[in-house]
Formats: structure tokens, sequence, C-alpha cells
């Protein structure tokens, strides 16, 4: 009996082995077929135009294999690299970017993040996931780490439900978000960004929605963790560590000044990725779209590169002189018989322009807007104007032109237009007294011209020698 049984099994096994073998050779040419489909679909996205490349005296942007693509600088929002910027695509787990934005900006990092039955099953089970289970609860500090480091699906889900009451309320914050941070191309249809045909957005939009992300020092800090550690608490049982796909955070793609960022994959998206390194005053997001692994890290690595070799930043009040004049003449002065003083109109101190490092600011054009948006008035109640920059038609920053703050007590009495404004007396004293003396100089000069002034003709002198004569002669009566 046991002999049967161990030929049985023998058979079983060869049997099994046998078709595991005709299903590999089966999917062999399937697989050679698809992957040559990928390499040619990556060959004619590389050949896909550089909309950038199009303005004048801009720096040669590189080719790559990404359907879509954009380098944008986070303090200006200055577009370095375009590529189908606007194009809708898929963004994959990306999406978890605004899911962490929206968690630090309407809660707290010590709240209690539950796990309901639909934050965990309402994702497949072979999707990115911690393994959390209905009814555990973490932090939402923890959860950041979950969502941004695991990619988890559930723990977004479970995020959502805890800000907004909701899976389907949150989705509604992040599109009403995405419109106030200025996404026109973009719409949300859950936390996580499985396959949805309702869920896209475009990587400008994206750009736009990290850089309110890599503004904030906790999601800096979480989105840039290679590696996190969850430790066994009374609710949730299990000690388990957590490993970042992303490498160049993980450093198995080394890049000097890496701030974090957030990789992607779903069989329509392909493989996404976002980026923020910063270098030399400049902070750049990377994002592309649609790429075949792992050329969304290299080519991430190569736009990196142009961004920092080829852009510089530079201080617009320390650099630019064209338009602005100098009052500080007028109105001020350290012996200023009123006190301390300022300069009525100045330009924005910390305002920055990206350039190119072939040119100078002088090579740019400015225009002036003064109907700021009430953003713009709310941020900045001292501006009276925008000054915005184009190089080649390219946006490539803005300052300010504002009231000063006139003495340092009034600093906090609201809009410095309403202060009051301190004339130095003595130089409006010293220029007037300068005017007076020119004009009066000038009065005599020409008071010699027209009076008189000029030598007298000889027949003038003879007539006045005859009248002197008959005069003591007195032939002239009075």
């Amino acid at each position: 009996m046991n002999h049967n049984n161990k030929l049985h099994n023998f058979i079983f096994r060869t049997l099994l082995c046998v078709l595991f073998s005709c299903v590999l050779f089966s999917c062999a040419p399937c697989a050679q077929v698809l992957a040559t489909s990928n390499e040619e679909a990556a060959q004619l996205r590389k050949e896909l135009p550089i909309q950038t490349n199009e303005i004048p005296s801009w720096p040669h942007g590189p080719e790559i294999t990404a359907e879509s693509a954009i380098v944008m600088e986070a303090g200006t929002g200055t577009i370095l690299y375009a590529k189908n910027i606007h194009e809708e695509l898929y963004p994959a787990s990306t999406t978890k970017i605004m899911t962490c934005l929206l968690a630090v900006e309407n809660a707290s990092l010590s709240d209690t993040v539950t796990f309901s039955n639909d934050a965990v099953f309402s994702v497949p089970k072979g999707g990115s996931n911690i393994g959390m289970d209905v009814g555990q609860s973490i932090t939402l500090e923890q959860a950041l780490y979950g969502i941004m480091v695991g990619s988890a699906n559930e723990v977004a889900n479970a995020v959502g439900e805890h800000v907004s009451g909701s899976i389907d309320s949150f989705v509604e914050l992040m599109n009403t978000r995405a419109r106030e941070l200025g996404c026109t191309n973009t719409h949300f249809a859950n936390t996580n960004g499985l396959q949805d045909e309702n869920h896209y957005t475009s990587v400008y939009d994206l750009a736009l929605i990290s850089r309110a992300f890599f503004d904030n020092e906790v999601l800096r800090k979480v989105g840039n963790t290679p590696r996190y550690h969850f430790t066994a608490t009374d609710t949730q049982p299990d000690d388990f560590y957590l490993n970042n796909k992303h490498k160049l955070i993980t450093g198995e793609v080394s890049y000097e000044g890496i701030l974090g960022g957030k990789t992607g994959y779903t069989d329509l998206a392909r493989e996404t990725l976002v980026t923020c390194a910063e270098r030399d005053g400049m902070r750049l997001i990377t994002i592309v779209f649609m790429e075949e692994s792992p050329a969304q890290f290299t080519d991430t690595v190569t736009l990196f590169d142009y961004g920092f070799n080829n852009f510089e930043s530079l201080n617009i009040m320390d650099e630019d002189t064209r338009y602005m004049p100098d009052d500080a003449l007028f109105f001020e002065s350290d012996n200023d018989i009123f006190g301390r003083s300022g300069t009525i109109l100045k330009l924005d101190r910390d305002s920055r322009i990206i350039l190119p490092k072939t040119v100078t600011i002088e090579d740019t054009r400015y225009s002036f807007e003064y109907d700021l948006s009430d953003e713009e008035k709310t941020l900045r109640p001292e501006a009276i104007a925008r000054v915005d920059y184009t190089l080649g038609g390219a946006n490539i920053g803005h300052s300010y032109i504002c009231y000063s703050k006139a003495t340092q007590s009034e600093a906090d009495e609201g809009p410095a237009s309403s202060r009051t404004l301190y004339i130095n007396i003595i130089y409006l004293f010293i220029i007037a007294l300068a005017v007076v003396i020119i004009f009066t100089i000038l009065g005599i000069v020409l008071s010699n011209i027209f009076s008189g002034g000029s030598h007298p003709s000889r027949s003038d002198r003879i007539r006045y020698n005859r009248r002197k004569k008959d005069f003591k002669s007195k032939k002239i009566k009075f």
C-alpha cells in the first residue's frame, strides 16, 4: 500500500513538472513578444518632441523614453524641462503624494487611524499593502510611513476615512485641493492610484501637488525614508520592516541632494516616478510618466543633471535694477530728523529667478500686473504689483513691488500702504537751495543779455558824447 502511494506521488510530481515546463515553454515566446513590444513603445516615446527645446536661448534638453516628463523648480514654479506636461495619464501610486498632503493638512500626527472593512477589503489582494486587518489601528504618523515607504493601499484608504469620514468624501477633498493648487488636467477616483479610467493627472499638475508636499518638513522626512520599522503594539500585533522601492532614496542609484519621492506602477500606467532634489539654492521636482523599468530612475538622474548643470537661481533684488528708482536719497537717512525711515517702494527681498547659466537677467523681459489675486494680497499685503519675467516666451519667475515698512513700531499695523511715509527734509532742502541758486544765476545772465549788458556801438557812443557836451554848454534846459 505504501509502495503504491509512493508510486502515485512520483507520477503526480512528474506530471506536474511536465505541465509546468510546458507552461514555461509556451509562455516564453509571449514574454519575448511583450518585451519587444515594450522596447519598441519606449523607442517611439523617446522620439516625442520636447517643448522646452523650442524656447530661444534655452539649454537643449535630453531625449528620454518617458511618455511625459517635467523638471520644475519648486521655489519659483519655473519649468526647466517639458515633454507633454499637460497630457492626462494614469499616475498609479504617485497619487499617494496627494493623500499624504491632505492628511497632514487636516489631521494630527498623533491621531489614531483605525482600519475598517471597506479600507481593507476594497483593494485587491495582490496590490501593495502592509497586511493591516480590520479593527487594527496605528497612528497617523505611522500611516504616512506605511503609505510613502510601503505604498500600502489599505492604509491610504484608512487615512482617507479618518480625514473625511469616508473614502468617497476624501476623494472629493482630493479633487477640491487639486483645483486650489491650480491643477486643470486632474481627476482622482480613489486614494491610492489603483487603475481606474476616471483617475488621471498630468506631470504638470502632479508637480504642483508635489511643490506643496515637499514644502512640508514632516512630509519631506517621511518621503525620504528608505526603511521603516513597525513595532508591535496593543492595537497592531506585528513587528516588521518596510523597504522603499525608490532607488534614489535607498541609495541603490546614488544622487546627491535627494529630498524624497514616490514610485508607482500599474499595467496601463507603466512605471511612474516623482523625485525631489536640492542643490545650489534650487529645489527641483522631476516627474516621469509611462516608463519601463529601470529607465524611470536613470532618466530621472539625467533630468536632474540637466537642471542643475544648466540653470541657476538669482536674487532679483540683487540682480535687476532696470525699472526700480533709487528713492533712498530722498526717503532714507541715518540723520533723518524724523528718526528711522525707509524707501517708499522696493523689490521683494526674497524673490528669485531661475535662468540658464548662459544668459543674464538683462536678457529677460518683464511685465507688471497690478490686479493681484486674493491669495497674493493675503500673503503679501504690502505688494502693489507683481513683476513677471520671461525668457523666449517662457515664464522664469516673478517678484513683487512693495511698500516698505516705514518704522519698526509700525511693522505690525497692517499693510504698509496705510502707513505714514517719512521724508528726509535735509536732502530736500539741499536740493531746493541748489535749484534756487541755479535759477538765480540763470536769471542774472538772461538779464544782462536782454537789458543792455552788451557793448555799445560806435554811433551810440557819438550820440552819447554830443548829449554830454550839450549838457555842459547848457544847451539843454530842464
